[in-house]
């Protein structure tokens, strides 16, 4: 095993049977792992996150395990599946994130929820891949299919359209001039986080989806 020190980051590369995983260790308390998808998780996504036909093959997904910041204060880990393309990108934004104790309701990979958009966001639910159609918009995939979009909070954070929104707890949250603690906003740390690595918020579209980051703004 070897370890070297980059910036504030320490990379630590361990074989793992046949799957390797890099471990990266933060400061302040924040880890997080980036994997290859292992059996029990392929097992789990199946059929529900991902299926034939879906645009990313399992090989270029990444399992990330990280902590993160939660409502009550507390450090907890989380997971997320994202394209390999992404994954050291977003580890580092999470520990933007967690530095800032910018706080998370929780993160479990959206199969927990049978891979329902609703169900993950009824539950405030962090989440990244998931192969699903955009939402409205039948046969076109959302950029989660492609593991380049991340759901933050969907209940602080809503999806809002003209004469509608979603999910509907989200309601509270709709005036944004009221801040409260797990919400988004412009220029704040968790769109700086974002941001610092290229990543557009769909807090900026004129229908806004609050809790929606992804690598191409859409």
């Amino acid at each position: 095993m070897i370890r070297r020190t980059i910036a504030v980051l320490m990379f630590v590369t361990v074989a793992v049977g046949a799957q390797p995983s890099v471990a990266v260790h933060g400061v302040e308390g924040y880890t997080a792992t980036i994997s290859r998808l292992d059996r029990d998780t392929k097992q789990l996504m199946r059929g529900l996150s991902w299926r034939r036909g879906c645009p990313v093959a399992m090989d270029d997904l990444r399992l990330l395990r990280l902590t993160y910041y939660g409502f009550d204060r507390e450090s907890h880990m989380g997971k997320l599946v994202v394209h390999r393309r992404w994954a050291h990108e977003i580890v580092r934004v999470f520990r933007r994130i967690y530095r800032a104790r910018f706080p998370i309701r929780r993160m479990r990979l959206v199969d927990h929820y049978g891979a329902s958009d609703r169900r993950s966001m009824a539950a405030d639910n962090t989440s990244a891949f998931n192969c699903r159609w955009r939402a409205g918009v039948c046969c076109r995939w959302s950029q989660h299919a492609f593991g380049r979009a991340i759901d933050i909070n969907p209940v602080e954070n809503p999806f809002v359209w003209d004469g509608g929104f979603s999910p509907p707890a989200g309601e509270p949250y709709l005036d944004r001039s009221n801040r409260r603690r797990g919400m988004i906003y412009r220029r704040d740390r968790v769109w700086r986080a974002f941001r610092a690595f290229d990543w557009e918020w769909g807090g900026d579209w004129n229908e806004p989806d609050y809790q929606h980051f992804s690598s191409n703004g859409r």
